[in-house]
């Protein structure tokens, strides 16, 4: 029985998660773009599952996660509505078949391994290839160049590649130039998603085409003990 604490509880969350959405709903707009025409996928990492319930209370279907325990258990609880799981985090091949049973889109795909572990445990999946423009060690994704071939494989292998995805380094000019990057290769590969822009960088991806945005601290508040990456 829920008691009249916890709703009240539940009531203030809901109203929080509510403002920050209207509040980046006109920030997309005044980009220039409709807000409709942006999926927001909220990432839930770290958060419990009353975040989960309450942002599918205030419309906030897509749902983000970045660890495979987190998803698991969030996901087998029931809520009002239905919701689509996004699994965001990098991919260990000997995880994907416990991935693959709990998420609607599996992005962060980067290598031909992945693809194949994918279509055997789940040949329907639906997924988003990651694409990297820095270069860098600490990032997941692939080189820009060898994009092209794993979409091909995966779409020989029967997966739906659904999107591409790019987290952009911090600096503008860098992240202008991973989104300009991330809609070129898009354009040439007949792919309708570009899941690009975070809290820090939505609005120039909004500007740049993106179709999807992920966002966490921007609706939930600030995750305590996050580093953010360089």
């Amino acid at each position: 029985m829920t008691t009249t604490s916890q709703a009240s509880s539940d009531n203030e969350l809901r109203e929080r998660i509510a403002a920050n959405l209207a509040a980046v709903r006109t920030r997309i707009a005044d980009t220039g773009r409709d807000p409709d025409s942006v999926r927001i996928v909220a990432v839930t990492k770290t958060f419990g599952a009353d975040v989960v319930a309450q942002a599918g209370a205030v419309g906030l279907v897509h749902v983000g996660e970045n660890y495979l325990d987190e998803l698991e258990e969030k996901s087998r609880l029931s809520y009002d509505v239905d919701m689509c799981w996004h699994y965001l985090g990098a991919l260990q091949t000997n995880k994907i078949a416990r991935i693959a049973a709990r998420a609607c889109v599996i992005s962060g795909v980067s290598r031909v391994k992945e693809i194949t572990k994918i279509a055997a445990a789940r040949p329907d999946a639906v997924i988003d290839i990651q694409v990297d423009t820095t270069g860098r060690e600490v990032r997941n994704g692939a080189p820009a160049s060898e994009v092209p071939a794993l979409v091909t494989e995966a779409r020989a292998c029967g997966l739906t590649v659904r999107g591409l995805m790019v987290v952009a380094p911090p600096d503008p000019d860098g992240a202008r130039e991973a989104f300009v990057t991330v809609g070129s290769l898009a354009d040439e590969l007949a792919i309708m998603e570009r899941s690009m822009g975070m809290s820090d960088d939505f609005e120039l991806a909004c500007a740049l085409g993106t179709t999807e945005i992920r966002l966490g601290r921007l609706l939930f508040g600030p995750r305590e003990g996050v580093v953010a990456l360089p």
